[in-house]
């Protein structure tokens, strides 16, 4: 099977800086199967904002929001 993955074989991030990364996954919600973006993206200056969210508009608004800072969420991981 081969499975479509935003990170390597280590589990890291693939993402470039400047760049968006993003693949879908379904999960159940109950008993509801639910279709479900996970999302990265790094900074010029290599800071990585990682989320999950049903819609990609909903990933880009917590990285605008995130980008801008008003938002409480932590930056995911830096290098």
């Amino acid at each position: 099977m081969i499975m479509n993955s935003i990170n390597d074989e280590r589990g890291c991030s693939v993402c470039q800086p400047g760049k968006e990364n993003y693949t879908t996954y379904t999960t159940k919600l109950g008993r509801k199967r639910v279709r479900m973006y996970q999302y990265d993206y790094r900074t010029e200056s290599g800071e990585l904002f990682a989320c999950c969210a049903p819609t990609l508009e909903a990933c880009r608004e917590r990285r605008d929001k995130w980008l801008t800072g008003s938002t409480s969420e932590d930056k995911r991981c830096s290098y």
